[in-house]
């Protein structure tokens, strides 16, 4: 397989990041990604240790006598979203990425990037793998599962760790320094359902086309969601237009904002006029809602031909369309003390329809614990009193803010040294596992910074190959100070 990266500096980085861009990184399935980090550290006579979640912790001492050690830490799974009109058949279990290089930005065919948070590995990597850098103790810390819940740091032993300066390496936006993160908690909304034999003219009414993006970092962005949008559409379409609802899908994961929906339904054939007129005005009017935000975006009705299929009862129908009309979806509420700042914020990432129940999938965040958990609560009473169920997944504690910061404060007269100029200090909308490691730690000093990646979470992520090379140069030159 040729080496598309090769030739990039530092070579070291764009080689491990090439390296493991072949290899399936899946959240829940990260078990290759484990053993070729685990093997690496073997190859070298690193100390290495793997857990039973396939967390791997890889410890190299200083060269330097009573050398402190530094925690560097990134997760190795990635989201899996595609692009269905260019890569359908691509496997992310299996197919390596298909990795592309145009002028200073690198990207892969019809698929995410997984340089969230895969730069990150290949930074530890690299620095583990370079024995003439004068550095501190290193404990390079490879988690996994963060896109799923946070569950690899969730589980693992921090007993094991002997540093207490962490430095996170999984943000997006080279001259920020990350010092606070939301926690964040996702639930299923659960609906059950009944069938009932339904014939008559079958419709496929499809949104794709929206940016999407990163349900933390792009929730400001206004863009619309899919999900939410079709559930609008049905219901404008239920006003004029008599249907049955055979299916009802969208999203792929919930730390994503949804690009696509899709609705199977069946109708009278003398409605398909009207219907098709609905579907046409109403795609007009929510493009001029989002334009200038979403230009891609495409809303439309397919005739299927006559069909015969068993299609949800009208109670069932409208228990759905009521949730995905009431449900609370994008920012809930900004912070007060720091302009642009998203504090409180929802995102309705999946829908499934299978033969029993309708799941919707949400995930919240929030800076505030107690926001968090009355927008959980509200969410639950919205399930009991339409008569579904409200599930807990997961929750992940945020990452306050500390007044004093040693290595804040060294990051930060480092960077001005470098660049010339100040680094932005920031809180972050979105979870990092650093909330999980600050309150399972007493005392622990972390950071959080990274290159430039745009639209994390989809199709369209790009890795700025200058960025990348210039952030490495400056984690290089914060270990070498400590």
């Amino acid at each position: 397989m040729n080496d598309v990266l090769a030739g990039l500096k530092p070579e070291s980085v764009f080689h491990y990041f090439e390296e493991i861009s072949r290899i399936p990184r899946q959240p829940g399935k990260c078990n290759k990604i484990s053993d070729y980090v685990v093997s690496f550290a073997k190859e070298r006579g690193l100390f290495v240790m793997q857990d039973e979640k396939l967390n791997v912790l890889i410890r190299k001492p200083s060269k330097r006598p009573d050398s402190p050690y530094v925690i560097l830490q990134g997760h190795m799974d990635m989201v899996c979203e595609k692009s269905y009109d260019y890569d359908a058949r691509h496997d992310f279990s299996k197919d390596p990425l298909k990795l592309c290089l145009l002028d200073d930005f690198i990207y892969a065919k019809g698929t995410t990037l997984g340089a969230d948070d895969g730069i990150a590995v290949a930074y530890m990597l690299s620095l583990l793998d370079d024995d003439s850098l004068d550095l501190p103790g290193i404990e390079a810390l490879f988690t996994v599962d963060e896109e799923d819940g946070m569950k690899g740091a969730m589980a693992f032993d921090t007993s094991e760790l002997k540093g207490r300066m962490l430095i996170n390496l999984d943000h997006e936006i080279e001259g920020e320094i990350i010092t606070c993160s939301a926690g964040g908690k996702r639930v299923k909304c659960s609906l059950p359902v009944k069938y009932e034999k339904v014939s008559g003219t079958a419709y496929d009414i499809i949104i794709c086309g929206l940016a999407g993006g990163h349900s933390g970092m792009e929730i400001d962005k206004g863009r619309g969601n899919a999900n939410l949008l079709l559930g609008r559409i049905l219901h404008t379409v239920s006003k004029k237009v008599p249907y049955s609802l055979k299916y009802i899908g969208g999203g792929l994961t919930d730390s994503a904002i949804p690009r696509e929906a899709k609705a199977e339904i069946i109708i009278d054939a003398k409605d398909s006029d009207t219907l098709e007129n609905i579907v046409e005005k109403y795609s007009r009017i929510i493009c001029d809602e989002f334009e200038g935000i979403e230009e891609n975006m495409m809303i439309y009705a397919e005739n299927k031909g006559e069909d015969s299929a068993m299609c949800l009862e009208n109670e069932s129908m409208r228990r759905i369309g009521f949730l995905l009309n009431t449900v609370p979806d994008g920012i809930i509420k900004m912070s007060r003390k720091n302009e642009g700042l998203v504090r409180t914020s929802l995102n309705c990432g999946i829908m499934k329809l299978n033969e029993k129940e309708f799941n919707l999938i949400i995930n919240m965040r929030s800076l505030a614990e107690s926001e968090k958990e009355a927008l959980a609560d509200k969410i639950e009473y919205l399930m009991e009193t339409i008569g579904g169920k409200y599930i807990e997944e997961y929750d992940y504690p945020a990452w306050e803010y500390e007044k004093s910061s040693k290595l804040r404060d060294l990051a930060f007269d480092i960077f001005q040294h470098i660049y010339g100029r100040n680094p932005k200090l920031r809180g972050f909308h979105a979870g990092l596992e650093c909330g999980i490691f600050f309150k399972k730690i007493e005392g622990i000093d972390i950071i959080s910074f990274g290159p430039d990646i745009s639209n994390i979470h989809t199709p369209k992520e790009r890795l700025s190959v200058s960025s990348a090379a210039r952030v490495y140069e400056y984690l290089l030159e914060i270990l070498k100070a400590i």
